[in-house]
């Protein structure tokens, strides 16, 4: 009878963990790299695959880094209010766009509209990757520093944007 037991509370205890695993949030992961620095990198820009961004380009104002990508259904979910965001200069926007074809990338940004300030590249999602990006998209705040100091994981709406970001945003302007 003991021989039957185990197994039958091992499937139980396994269930309940799955169970309780499924239940999470998985917009809710903390970064581990809130707080540090933005990784280096050096990307080519979307408009112009000659013109090379750093990190250390970047530093010296506050923006938003929003991880994007044309074949992303929730990228187009969220792109009108980055236009509107754009559009009201609340804080620059700078894309990210996370292994996208360029070609696909400008086509795009010129049929939504482009509301980043500049666009860079990362083919291979190596950036990405040292980013801690679990897909697209993503937004993260970024300080004077080069300080990460936010990240949103999944499409931003107004609520999230009222709530969660700005809040952040005016205690580092």
């Amino acid at each position: 009878m003991k021989r039957f037991l185990i197994p039958v509370v091992a499937f139980a205890v396994l269930g309940a963990l799955l169970y309780a695993g499924l239940s999470l949030d998985p917009r809710k992961i903390p970064s581990p790299l809130v707080g540090k620095p933005l990784p280096a990198f050096e990307l080519p820009t979307v408009a112009d695959p000659a013109k090379r961004v750093s990190h250390v380009d970047l530093r010296g104002r506050v923006y938003v880094l929003n991880v994007w990508a044309s074949w992303c259904a929730a990228c187009r979910d969220e792109h009108p209010l980055l236009n509107q965001i754009a559009r009201s200069k609340t804080v620059p926007i700078i894309g990210f766009n996370y292994k996208d074809k360029r070609e696909d990338a400008i086509g795009w940004l010129k049929a939504l509209g482009d509301p980043y300030e500049l666009s860079l590249s990362d083919l291979d999602g190596r950036v990405g990757i040292e980013l801690g990006v679990y897909g697209v998209p993503e937004t993260f705040l970024i300080d004077k520093d080069g300080t990460i100091r936010y990240k949103h994981i999944g499409p931003i709406n107004p609520k999230i944007w009222e709530e969660k970001l700005l809040p952040v945003l005016r205690g580092l302007s």
